[in-house]
């Protein structure tokens, strides 16, 4: 159909989107287009494309089976996998397994039906040629760049993931993963397997084996399998192990004079490809273009070789995407490359040097023009941002194509060569520039320092015209440039000096010419050959002629009705004179006009012709025209090219239609005749192709008819895939639907004609890649011709999306009168002349009412206010209440229109603010009203701000205050009202009611303070009851002046701060406050009481002599003195006296085991700060009372370690009647229970030193005693020396103890023995009693009898061992509910008559001290024997209970 072309580029980011087959046909994919190459010639042809995709091809691959060898599958980024017959260019079939586009597909080597398909989602999917069958497998979630089926294992399928992970899976087991390779770092490119189908050892040195032992790995069956990766290496794998066996890196090639630089992470596409027959070479491509040939036997720099050595300029210089071989017939073995620098190349693998080299293009083709002067030299601009200059006749190469790109750097929309000047172009880019290029130099162009705004459409050499042909020289006639642009602006460059200004045409046109008014925009111009006149296309459709150099205007040509795209003149040379004239003008009306204007020319008139009728009319285009050239070979023949997707030859003289070209498909943009064949024509489009083709070979003579151009808006309609960046709507375009080529980023052509922006153009925006793309890729969009033209064009986008809605009428009724029939609307115009003209109205006309409500708009005012009544009465109905009101409004009825405003509630501020024109009662009647209105809406603020408008201050703070507005009422009150306005005070209470009601504390309180309520400010902020909160609140009492509230706060504080050892902390909160003195006092001896328990037990020291230690008291005491002036001698609050009387009130809680040990400390030290008072003030019973309770506090917790440590720091000497050595204070006691205390604190120093003594002498003689002597049933034994042995960590003393060092007589008080075993009978009873009572409420339905036994066996339950196995000495069945009562009632007599010291200060357990001394006898001397013998008495009277019975048998048999 065509002979030579041009294809699009390749697309970019494709794993394998170019196949070759057996017999030498490649197929590339390019946007969403198949091209088919043949290329087993010496030169390579394009033999016809593969149409149908809806987007970018993603992957492409033949079938390399005989027989079958011209079937193909391509696949798409719409998720499409589509079959296809290579020889009828027809499709077979399609599939549509995937769900997100396609990244990869390949057919298998082995089996000729499988063709295998991955998606970017991770999805697998195998297709089945013969039965049309898939099976879809989901191997990895990740993203798949690339696939290969493996050529000797139809199962096998390789898979590359973008996140550099490589899979081999097994297809016939549902995708199963055999292995997965680790290695690379970032994403895979490509995947080769090895033509060998065994992996014999590659390598000729071990070391180069990585995961190898050094020996070959070729027993194993498997295939080698190569990849490349972004990361910069190729690696080989063995498929047998699943292991990398081999990594290359990429070289450094110097390229331009100066190395790459490793540290720059270029652009990279790493593609490898396993030449068949060659099991140890692999080509791959490299950093800058470079393809190299690996030699996998050898190592180092001898590894590679790059192709195209031989000469200069053989190599591509971008990175290479995609590469295939095939061994032709001849034996000849080529490798087909495609690039980045848009060249597809095709190298002879023998001699690695570059056979031939295919130029494509990455854009719309906007412009092409053969040179006058340089014999077949096309010139080509395409929206890829470079112009191209083919030598079309060069016979040894047939696409000698040389790119310039330098300087343009946007798409290239117009070309014009100099028409003597050799070598010299002139062109004009979408951002609207304009330059001359050399083409024959290597200079970048020189560029006009005068843009234009918008799209340049066309440029032209013509003569200079004033002001520019002032300058020339010698009469010599110069040649100026003239660009066209968007703007509708024609400049006059000078060549000579571009830096200069060009000048606009327009100003000397309207200066010869005497124009006042605007001028139509230009959109197109042609300088008629010789010079003489210039023909100028406007926006409008008119053509208009002037005179050179004056540019006068010759004739007006009113024939087109759309923007003029393009004009041309016949050429002079070897045609008659009277063709000279001829004018071919195309515009986006689809026909042709042809203009003789030979008389006008010759014979200019004195003013402007019009011209309404055309000399020649072409009909049979049916879109708009785009370009236009007349034939250098005959006379007045014409070809044409249009949106229709055509291009038409012409004979003008006849009007008739001599050959059609339909080979493109999409619209075209431009079109040149051959200068040396006139059977010729070059055309190019949409589509990114340049094709040569005959005119004298063309089926079709005729455009298609509207049908066509029909189906193909339904096609682009149904099109799904239009890209985000662009929505327009498309419209009767070309022949495919949206599609780019070369950009590899979202966003490829724009459309553009040689001509035109309208709505059909604004159609494809495409990706050229289906993959992601390194951000530095430049974007290259195709613009448009005539921008402003997009408003005059039919095809318009979609304008009911900017339409704004139409505001409602204000007058319907009498609106919708104008909308009868014409005839009404004639008699209409009578009626109101006699109306207006005669005294008496036709019969039955009232203008403005009835029938001829319209006509009150055109006769008197009392007319209109009938139509008013109408036009208000139809409102009312219709609901549209705020139309009655303005026309009331109108009428001058401002009270009714309010009123009525008010009564439907839709008062606003318009109507508000006109209101005081009706007086001030009307106002102020309107401003209540809205503000119930603005109520009713929730605008408060508002309504009270108009409330303010008419002095009405109370009811809007009221307002105000009812919404719960606090904040802006209480602005409100305190900007306009006296500051003792007792309304504040009410608002500030109420907000801080609310504040504190939410949890807004500090915000209540400073409503309180604000209100002068400060205790309830500082009991607001106190309920957070943080440390914090607590010290605020004290503060603030005090500063208030609420000291009670202050003193108890500031106690709450540090009382939580104490609980926290922040001792510093709690004493600056107390230190405000002059009367808790005592207060700070009781920390003091609290913190010094934590830090010396801490300190030994850190130590954890055995008690050495009592010289070298200090009593806690006296340590006390002095820090009372020097912290405090506290002393024996201070007066007034600071006396001992006072402080004790203070303290008093502070009691403390009965101890319990479930108080944390700092809280138990907290209440120990509040005893000991009472005693060292009472010994300030020298009362020594109260002062030994209060030591009892400080030691029995700790004891009572449960803590007997910290108790024991206590009593050693309070009794250093071991004796209690020393209570302080430093101030010489020995304790005397007179009376009985300061005595009994006395007691009672020495015989728990003394038990404490007992446990000591025993344990320092069987850690000396490494004795321990049996179990059996220790009493494992004796539970308060087992207690006593589990408590005070582990748990105070008492250490024995370094040096022998031979004697007991203390009176240990003390222990053995029968008084307390004796209570003590009362004590114990009553709760063996209480437990019995509790357990009968127990069994009996069991057996009688869970009956309860009493509460007394109820509670008496809660109380006894953890002696419940104990109980049971008394049971065993004294059966239960003897006892009875009456004899156990009677006995507790005789022990309970026993208890009540023993003196109530004893049982106030009790003494350690008697019966085991008793054990403790005997067994101390046994293993030393230290124990008297009248002491022993003491002990053994009271055992047998006393140590009747089981537990202590058993112990003590084996001392008192």
């Amino acid at each position: 159909m065509h002979e030579r072309s041009l294809p699009a580029s390749p697309n970019w980011y494709c794993s394998r989107s170019s196949d070759v087959n057996s017999s030498g046909l490649l197929g590339v994919g390019a946007k969403n287009v198949i091209f088919l190459i043949d290329v087993s010639a010496s030169s390579c042809r394009v033999t016809g494309e593969l149409v149908g995709h809806k987007d970018l091809v993603s992957g492409f691959s033949f079938c390399q089976h005989a027989g079958q060898s011209h079937i193909c599958v391509s696949s798409s980024s719409d998720g499409a996998v589509r079959f296809w017959d290579s020889d009828s260019k027809a499709l077979i079939r399609e599939h549509a397994a995937h769900q997100s586009p396609v990244a990869a597909v390949h057919w298998s080597p082995v089996d000729k039906n499988l063709v295998v398909s991955g998606d970017e989602k991770g999805i697998v999917v195998c297709h089945w040629y013969n039965t049309g069958d898939t099976a879809s497998f989901f191997p990895e979630p990740r993203t798949i760049f690339c696939l290969t089926c493996s050529p000797h294992t139809w199962s096998s399928v390789a898979v590359g993931y973008k996140d550099g992970m490589i899979v081999l899976i097994d297809v016939s087991k549902k995708g199963e993963v055999m292995h997965r390779l680790r290695g690379h770092e970032d994403e895979i490119h490509s995947l080769a397997w090895s033509p060998m189908a065994s992996e014999d050892a590659l390598f000729s040195r071990p070391e180069d084996m990585e995961a190898t032992s050094g020996g070959s790995v070729g027993d194993e069956k498997g295939c080698y399998l190569a990849s490349g990766s972004k990361d910069q290496t190729m690696r080989i794998w063995s498929s047998a192990k699943g292991k990398s066996v081999m990594t290359l890196k990429l070289p450094y090639l110097k390229k331009r004079g100066s190395a790459v630089d490793p540290g720059v992470k270029e652009r990279l596409w790493l593609h490898v490809h396993w030449p068949k027959g060659r099991p140890t070479q692999l080509v791959s491509s490299c950093f800058g273009g470079e393809l190299v040939m690996w030699d996998l036997t050898r190592t180092g720099k001898q590894r590679w070789t790059l192709f195209g050595t031989s000469s200069e300029g053989q190599n591509h210089n971008r990175i290479v995407f995609n590469m295939s071989s095939v061994r032709l017939q001849d034996d000849r073995e080529l490798l087909i490359s495609t690039s980045m620098d848009r060249e597809m190349k095709c190298w002879d693998l023998a001699s690695l040097d570059c056979c031939w080299t295919l130029p494509t293009l990455g854009g719309f083709v906007y412009a092409l023009t053969f040179s006058p002067v340089g014999a077949g030299c096309l010139a080509l601009g395409v929206g890829d941002s470079m112009i191209r200059v083919w030598n079309t006749l060069t016979t040894q190469n047939q696409y000698d194509t040389r790119c310039f790109w330098q300087g343009i750097k946007s798409k290239v929309t117009a070309l014009a060569w100099h028409p003597t000047k050799e070598g010299s172009l002139s062109f004009g880019t979408d951002d609207g520039k304009v330059g001359i290029l050399e083409v024959f130099s290597n200079r970048p162009p020189q560029i006009s320092s005068s843009y234009h705004r918008k799209t340049v459409y066309t440029l032209a050499w013509g003569p200079a015209v004033p002001p520019m042909s002032f300058g020339a020289a010698g009469g010599k006639a110069s040649l100026s440039l003239y660009s066209c642009a968007g703007e509708g602006v024609i400049l006059q460059h000078d060549p000579s000096k571009l830096s200069g200004e060009a000048s606009d045409i327009d100003r000397l046109i309207r200066d010869t010419n005497d124009i006042k008014h605007k001028l139509s925009p230009h959109t197109d111009f042609s300088w008629k050959p010789d010079g003489k006149v210039v023909a100028i296309g406007n926006e409008d459709g008119c053509i208009e002629v002037y005179e050179a150099p004056s540019l006068k205007l010759l004739c007006s040509v009113q024939q087109h009705h759309k923007i003029i795209n393009t004009l041309r003149w016949h050429h002079d040379h070897d045609s008659p004179p009277e063709l000279h004239c001829l004018l071919a003008s195309g515009s986006s009306n689809a026909t042709v006009y042809v203009h003789d204007l030979r008389s006008i020319i010759e014979n200019p008139p004195e003013s402007p012709v019009v011209l309404t009728e055309p000399y020649r009319r072409l009909c049979g285009h049916t879109s708009k025209i785009t370009g236009m050239a007349w034939s250098p070979h005959h006379e007045a023949r014409l070809v044409t090219v249009s949106y229709d997707g055509t291009a038409q030859v012409w004979d003008v003289l006849q009007e008739a239609a001599v050959s059609n070209y339909r080979g493109h498909l999409g619209y075209l943009l431009c079109v040149d005749w051959s200068p040396d064949d006139p059977d010729v024509i070059w055309t190019g489009g949409k589509d990114f192709t340049l094709q040569e083709w005959k005119v004298s070979k063309q089926e079709f003579t005729k455009p298609p008819k509207g049908k066509k151009m029909v189906d193909l808006k339904e096609k682009m309609k149904t099109n799904p895939k239009q890209k985000k960046k662009n929505k327009k709507a498309p419209g009767a375009g070309g022949a495919a639907p949206p599609e780019t080529n070369g950009e590899p980023v979202a966003g490829g052509e724009k459309v553009a004609t040689g001509q035109q922006l309208s709505g059909e153009d604004e159609e494809d925006e495409v990706s050229s890649t289906n993959s992601p793309v390194p951000p530095s890729v430049s974007v290259t969009f195709e613009m448009q011709r005539k921008p402003f033209a997009a408003v005059k064009s039919k095809d318009k986008p979609d304008l009911n999306l900017l339409k704004k809605k139409k505001p409602r009428s204000m007058l319907p009724l009498s609106t919708s009168m104008d909308h009868r029939p014409k005839e009404d609307l004639l008699q209409d115009c009578i009626t109101l002349a006699s109306v207006r003209h005669s005294s008496a109205p036709p019969a039955g006309c009232v203008p403005g009412q009835g029938d001829h409500i319209h006509l009150g708009l055109f006769s008197d005012r009392e007319a209109l206010y009938r139509m008013f009544e109408a036009e208000e009465e139809g409102h009312v109905e219709a609901g549209h209440h705020d139309s009655v009101v303005y026309l009331r409004l109108w009428s001058g009825d401002l009270e009714g229109a309010l009123q009525l405003a008010t009564e439907k509630g839709e008062l606003s501020d318009h109507l508000l603010s006109i209101a005081p024109m009706a007086g001030f009662e009307v106002w102020s009647r309107t401003v209540e009203a809205f503000v119930k209105q603005l109520c009713l809406q929730e605008q408060y603020l508002k309504a009270a701000s108009h409330l303010l408008s008419i002095n009405k201050l109370y009811e809007a703070v009221d307002l105000l205050r009812s919404h719960k507005l606090y904040r802006e009422a209480i602005a409100l009150v305190k900007a306009r009202l006296p500051a003792d306005e007792p309304v504040l005070k009410e608002l500030y209470t109420c907000w801080a009611a609310t504040l504190e009601k939410d949890g807004h504390f500090s915000a209540a309180a400073k409503c309180f303070l604000a209100a002068g309520a400060s205790f309830d400010a500082a009991k607001v902020i106190a309920r957070k009851n943080d440390v914090p909160s607590l010290r605020t609140a004290a503060g603030l009492a005090r500063i208030s002046g609420e000291v009670t509230l202050a003193q108890s706060l500031a106690l709450r504080c540090a009382k939580d701060l104490a609980a926290a050892q922040d001792w510093i902390g709690a004493q600056e909160v107390l230190s405000s406050q002059e009367s808790l003195l005592v207060h700070r006092l009781h920390l003091c001896v609290a913190a010094l009481m934590t830090a010396m328990l801490a300190d030994s037990e850190a130590a954890a020291q055995p008690p050495v002599a009592s010289s070298h230690h200090v009593s806690i008291q006296d340590r006390v005491r002095d820090a009372w003195e020097k912290q405090f002036g506290v002393s024996p001698d201070s007066a007034g609050h600071r006396s001992a006296g006072a402080l004790l009387q203070e303290l008093k009130s502070a009691e403390s809680p009965t101890p319990t085991a479930n108080i944390p040990l700092r809280q138990v400390q907290l209440y120990s030290s509040l005893h000991l700060t009472r005693a060292v008072l009472s010994w300030l003030l020298g009362d020594d019973g109260q002062l030994i009372k209060e030591l009892w309770q400080a030691v029995a506090w700790l004891r009572d917790a449960g803590h007997f370690g910290v108790s024991a440590e206590l009593c050693r720091l309070l009794f250093p000497d071991n004796d209690v009647s020393v209570c302080s050595r430093k101030h010489s204070k020995v304790l005397h006691h007179t009376e009985e229970e300061p005595d009994a205390a006395a007691k009672s604190l020495q015989a728990f120093v003394d038990y404490h030193h007992l446990y000591e003594h025993w344990w320092s002498n069987s850690i000396q003689s490494r004795f321990t005693p049996p179990a059996a002597d220790s009493g494992p049933g004796d539970e308060v034994e087992g207690e006593a020396l589990n408590g005070d042995a582990t748990e105070e960590s008492i250490s024995p003393e370094t040096q022998s103890r031979d004697k007991l060092d203390f009176d240990a007589s003390v222990l053995l008080s029968e008084h307390h023995a004796a209570c003590q075993a009362t004590q114990r009978s009553v709760g063996e009873i209480q437990e019995r009693l509790a357990a009968m009572v127990l069994k009996h409420s069991r057996a009688q339905g869970g009956q309860q009898e009493a509460d007394a036994p109820t509670q008496i066996s809660t109380s006894a339950e953890p002696s419940e061992s104990q109980g049971s196995g008394d049971a065993g000495q004294r059966p239960e069945e003897q006892e009875t509910l009456l004899s156990l009562s009677t006995k507790m009632s005789e022990h309970q007599k026993r208890l009540v008559d023993l003196p109530d010291t004893i049982k106030m200060y009790p003494h350690p357990d008697v019966v085991e001290c008793c054990l403790v001394l005997l067994h101390l006898s046994k293993s030393s001397p230290s124990v008297s024997e009248s002491l022993q013998q003491k002990a053994k008495d009271l055992l047998r009277k006393y140590g009747t209970d089981a537990s202590a019975f058993k112990a003590s048998q084996q001392f008192l048999t």
